[in-house]
This record gives structure tokens, sequence and C-alpha cells, in this order.
């Protein structure tokens, strides 16, 4: 049996499951839920993919690119910007702050090849942890993000009320979600995409071609970081509230294990798996809360859930990979 009749077996199993959970998420009125999770989650997920695609693996160290967004979002507050201006605004100083850092921390990934996925994770934990001492001593002064004791450093979690809170919508989430599939999937089929895939799949084969690989592992790592930052302000939006802090510190796992859900693996990643992947995964989360609502009373068991299904995916994922190269 090849790997490629094992990747459309997965797919087709997935595919079974999704529509008969699906079922009961229509049927038990959670749709509009689910449909919610999927446009806050989307981009996170997406994100994985050009960095798999480049040949660096599962990008754990994208909660850099969440910060920059992060960021950028309470830059945002406290210029004293609202609505879409609030959100554009965050986004574009986002994406300037995650092509910086994203070059940065490709520059640091093509030094360590083979450790990618090791070095990242640490990476960002090193990162989140330092901004957690920014967070409290950057001057800020908007009365709407600094604790009212005191008045100095930025609250733990801080209301996007008066800011971009909800300014996409459900719906407006899912068709950023879509745009942004969309233009990923034109950048692969540019000269620039084609031989990015050519550098990752095949890196000696590329170097014949004149195809410098480290060049594109960190255009790959760029991406990755920009729609990090993109995805955490749509997160952020939809949630209604930025968190800062030690709250990004494991947010790459459960978007690592969305890509893997959707068949992905460790080398080989595309846009339809994120799609897959961020479906199966939202729509098993929505469908649980509810069931382990109806049999227990603690609330922390879905987010309880929810680590056991990414830890599990991700190890599974690391652990296959690991046979395919004992063989």
């Amino acid at each position: 049996m090849t790997e490629k009749f094992k990747d459309h077996i997965l797919t087709f199993i997935l595919g079974v499951i999704f529509i008969c959970v699906m079922y009961f998420v229509v049927a038990n009125g959670i749709f509009i839920d689910f449909l919610n999770r999927v446009g806050m989650n989307g981009i996170l997920v997406l994100s994985m993919v050009p960095a798999i695609v480049c040949g660096v693996g599962l990008n754990f160290g994208v909660s850099i690119g969440m910060l920059c967004g992060l960021l950028g979002g309470v830059l945002s507050i406290e210029l004293g910007f609202s609505g879409f201006i609030a959100f554009i605004f965050a986004i574009f100083v986002g994406t300037i702050l995650s092509i910086i850092t994203g070059i940065l921390y490709g520059k640091i990934l093509n030094t360590v090849k083979g450790d990618e996925m090791m070095v990242g994770t640490y990476a960002g934990f090193s990162i989140v942890s330092l901004m957690s001492i920014f967070w409290v001593i950057l001057p800020f002064k908007s009365p709407d993000m600094v604790w009212t004791i005191g008045g100095k450093g930025l609250r733990t979690t801080i209301s996007l009320e008066n800011s971009f809170g909800g300014i996409l919508g459900t719906f407006g989430n899912i068709a950023l979600f879509i745009a942004m599939c969309l233009a990923l999937y034109i950048f692969f089929n540019t000269k620039q995409g084609i031989a990015m895939k050519t550098a990752g799949i095949k890196p000696k084969f590329a170097l014949n071609c004149g195809i410098k690989s480290e060049k594109y592992r960190i255009i790959g790592i760029v991406l990755s970081n920009v729609l990090g930052a993109l995805g955490i302000l749509v997160y952020s939006s939809a949630y209604g509230f930025i968190q800062l802090y030690q709250a990004p510190l494991m947010m790459p796992f459960s978007a690592v294990a969305g890509v893997l859900l959707g068949g992905a693996t460790i080398k080989k990643a595309s846009i339809h798996n994120a799609i897959l992947g961020v479906c199966v995964f939202q729509l098993l989360m929505t469908a649980s809360t509810p069931i382990i609502n109806s049999i227990f009373q603690d609330s922390s068991l879905s987010d309880s859930l929810r680590m056991v299904i990414s830890y599990g995916v991700i190890l599974y994922a690391l652990v296959k990979q690991g046979g395919r190269r004992l063989k």
C-alpha cells in the first residue's frame, strides 16, 4: 500500500467523520458556533502551510508573528483608532513587523537545518516570555489598556468593544479566510511559489537547478509569520478581546494540530489540508462541548479535550515521521 493511497484513505475517513459530526451539529442548532470557530482559527491554521511547503516543517515559532499582530492591535488602540481603520492599521503594523522578524527568524532556522521545529518551539517560548516584560514597561497611556491601579503596564485582557471587536462578523471572517487561501494558491502557482515547493520537497535537485533553498525557506517563514499576525487579529476581533502575556504561548499547537488533522505531514502540506483540518478540528470542539457539559459539570473539560486532541495529533505526526526515517 503506497503512502499516496494511505493519504487518500485518511482523507476519506476524515470526510466521513466530518459529515457525521456535521449532521449532529446542524441537528443541535450549533452550526453558527461552528462557523464562528472556523472563521476565528482558519488563518492561523493556514499559516502552517508555507512553512511546511518551504521545507522548514511545522512552524511552532509562529507565535512570533502573533506577537507582531498583537503589538499592532494595541498600537491602534493607543492611537485612538476605531472600526475598520483600527483593524487595517493593526494589520499594517503587524505585517511590517512580521516581515522584519520573519527574515531574522528564517536566517536563524537556516543555521539549524534538521532541528527547525525544536528551535522554533523554544524561540517562540522565549519571545513570548520576553514580550511579557515589555507589555509592562512599554509607555502605553490609553485608559482602555493600562491597569487602573498605578496606570502602568498593559492588562492581561484588553476589550476591543471600542476598537475593532467583531468588525468583520462570522461570515466576514470566513470570507477573509477564503481570500487568504486563494491568495496563497495563486502564489504557489507563480514562478516564486513553484521554486519554493521545489526547494522544500527536493533541496538537492533545487540546488542543481540554481534555486537557493535558504532564500525560499526565509520567504516561507515570512509568509507564515504574516499569516500568523493576521490570524491572531482576526481571532481577537471575533473573540472581542486581545489577550497578552502568556496567552499566545500555546496557540501554535492548536494550529499545528489543525493542519495535521487535515492530512498534512511534517514534509508535505497543501491549502486543502488547512481547510479540511480547521473544519474537522473545530467541528470536534463544537460537537464535544455540549456533550461534555451534559455529562460533567466541569466547564474546563472542553479545554482539556482540545489539549488532548492537539498534543495527541502532533505526537502521532512526529512518531510517524520518525518511523519513516528508520525504514
